[in-house]
């Protein structure tokens, strides 16, 4: 069953509106910052095809990142670093870019609706929904949008290093790309805190 509006309608009946989706993208490569998106939908304009963006081709996902680009009410975008993944923990990270998307949305929610355990800084209400993005449109769009700002990112750093196949594996520790790490080291952009980049053979000197 794909994602529905029922709990963007209740809220927005119980007198909170708008609604925005919060979700984010990316905790898991080895390469690459967190990305994070949030979504305010028009009740009166839903697009059609969301889904989450984990169950969507990569086509499929541009052609629905344009469709809630047209009718979305506000879209924001935001990112966490290398060096903030580093620094904090890449969950702390997460939030710091989930709080960043809601803070860049140019209209301001009155409830947020996130995917996962965790609710980020806010200032308004909120819930966190676990395995949200298959159960709120709003949060499925959010990581429709999240996912694709996240891959456009991944290939523009695969022109500057193209080496670990980031445009195919968007940082993720695939085959390739751990062969490329033992070859050519870390760039500035890989996680040095996440294993395997901990290990001296991966973590090498690395490459500027």
């Amino acid at each position: 069953m794909p994602p529905h509006f029922l709990t963007e309608t209740r809220i927005l009946r119980d007198g909170a509106r708008p609604v925005a989706g919060v979700d984010e993208v990316g905790r898991g490569p080895l390469a690459g910052p967190v990305a994070a998106a949030a979504v305010i939908l028009d009740p009166r304009r839903l697009p059609e095809g969301i889904d989450d963006s984990k169950a969507l081709s990569a086509k499929a996902r541009e052609a629905a990142f344009e469709r809630i680009a047209a009718s979305a009410l506000a879209i924001g975008v935001a990112f966490a670093s290398v060096e903030e993944i580093d620094r904090l923990n890449i969950r702390r990270a997460t939030l710091l870019a989930m709080g960043r998307a809601v803070g860049a949305l140019h209209v301001t929610p009155n409830y947020v609706l996130v995917d996962g355990r965790d609710l980020p800084k806010l200032a308004c209400p909120g819930e966190a929904i676990v395995k949200g993005d298959a159960l709120s449109l709003s949060i499925a769009a959010a990581s429709i949008v999240a996912k694709v700002a996240r891959d456009r990112q991944m290939r523009r750093l695969a022109a500057l290093y193209p080496h670990y196949g980031f445009e195919t594996n968007a940082g993720y520790g695939t085959a390739e790309h751990l062969a490329a790490l033992r070859i050519h080291g870390p760039t500035p952009f890989h996680r040095m805190s996440f294993a395997p980049l901990r290990e001296p053979r991966l973590g090498g000197a690395g490459v500027s």
